[in-house]
């Protein structure tokens, strides 16, 4: 004879048996969506391919002592900068970037344009210090301890907008904002933290936060603040996934400046908050888009799953990443038009453009003086076809160098990335 408390649990079985199954909520990692290439979003990263090239090589002659650098050792640094063309090649290309002294022991150094350029340089960062300042305190107000190692915010300076030498230009002019830890050493590799002095409820709201805010102060009644969803054309989840994300959406939002200690690393509302330090995160960078390895040395301070790139693919119409220049990008999507241009400016994006007419200008010299050493070389053949004479070979030869360079250099980073692994 059965016990009450047995009878009871028989009779619960029994009744449990006749009931339709139903579906355990599915864990996130089990989630999977296709990656699908987004060409537009591609192309915004591939435009930007000379200029990183460039800017690595500047940095070069920039960081060696007195800005100045032998011209030997900066010819031996083509693999190091990631270039496709020879050195000698890329500098005939933009001859406003770095000036080359005279045999017999030639010296890079910055061009006079150059010069020009980190003086404007100097004063942009200037006039937006605060801007920047504020950036950076955000950047350790989501950081869980409220503290960032300098290496690792040194490894993302750029992305960010920052100086080189935001140690020595920014941060000590905003001590009620930032403490130094430590010894960060001459090139910000040593051990060194940068503190949060005192927490800024001001500074303390997402742009999805302030975007729900600015939308009550025009219609008078504040949304509930949510991500964006734009899906790209032609891109369609499968009905299961369209669910999910449906009834995710309708979570509540988890701001990245909030306590989430005690959150279910499993749950959907951690998922939220990821996607939302990661929306964060990216929405501070100038260009609205970050390598995943850079994003992927916050994962400590910041509490992200080990496995976090893989929310960037399970949101597609949140984020894209993108496999050009042979590096995993992840791109923030409401932050860019139709037509792969930003929706809205940051400040510091002038300095990429000062540099990109910089580089411009010396290419045009370039093309001007490729196309005079052309007609020249046409109007020897001719003379030579008349005369019987035979065609200067030096001139030809360096016509067809400087051709073929030209078109070498047109290669995107994945070709040369491709044939140098062959090599």
């Amino acid at each position: 004879m059965l016990l009450p408390a047995a009878a009871a649990a028989a009779a619960a079985a029994r009744a449990a048996s006749h009931l339709i199954p139903v579906s355990p909520t599915r864990r996130i990692s089990s989630l999977k969506v296709p990656w699908k290439r987004d060409p537009v979003l591609d192309a915004a990263i591939t435009r930007d391919r000379r200029f990183r090239q460039a800017s690595r090589l500047v940095r070069e002659v920039l960081l060696s002592p007195g800005r100045r650098l032998l011209y030997r050792y900066l010819t031996k640094r083509r693999e190091r900068v990631k270039l496709p063309v020879r050195v000698p090649t890329f500098l005939r290309r933009y001859p406003t970037l770095i000036s080359v002294s005279p045999p017999s022991s030639p010296v890079a150094s910055p061009s006079p344009q150059l010069l020009a350029f980190l003086d404007f340089a100097s004063r942009l960062y200037e006039r937006h210090a605060p801007l920047l300042a504020s950036r950076l305190a955000k950047l350790l107000m989501i950081s869980s301890t409220r503290a960032l190692p300098v290496t690792k915010i040194a490894a993302a300076k750029r992305d960010f907008g920052l100086p080189d030498d935001f140690l020595a230009s920014l941060v000590p002019r905003y001590p009620e904002l930032f403490r130094l830890v430590g010894d960060p050493g001459p090139d910000a590799s040593g051990n060194a933290f940068l503190e949060l002095v005192a927490w800024d409820d001001r500074l303390a709201k997402s742009v999805i936060e302030l975007k729900a805010d600015k939308e009550a102060d025009v219609v008078g009644i504040r949304p509930r603040p949510n991500f964006t969803v734009k899906m790209p054309r032609g891109f369609y989840l499968k009905k299961e996934m369209r669910e999910w994300v449906r009834d995710w959406l309708e979570l509540a939002y988890v701001s990245p400046y909030a306590d989430a200690f005690n959150l279910d690393p499993a749950s959907p509302e951690a998922e939220k908050r990821t996607i939302g330090v990661l929306h964060e995160v990216l929405s501070l960078t100038v260009e609205r888009r970050m390598a995943v390895p850079i994003v992927g040395k916050f994962c400590e301070e910041y509490r992200l799953p080990n496995a976090f790139a893989n929310a960037f693919t399970r949101h597609p119409g949140i984020f894209y990443v993108s496999l050009k220049g042979g590096i995993k990008t992840a791109v923030l999507r409401e932050a860019y038009d139709e037509k792969g241009e930003l929706v809205d400016r940051d400040p510091m994006l002038e300095l990429k453009e000062r540099f990109v007419a910089v580089m411009e200008e010396g290419h045009k010299k370039y093309l001007e003086d490729l196309n005079r050493m052309r007609e020249a070389l046409q109007k020897e053949r001719e003379v030579a076809g008349c005369e019987g004479l035979k065609v200067a070979v030096e001139t030809e030869d360096q016509l067809e160098e400087e051709e073929e360079h030209s078109g070498a250099s047109e290669e995107d980073d994945d070709t040369v990335h491709k044939r140098s692994r062959r090599q």
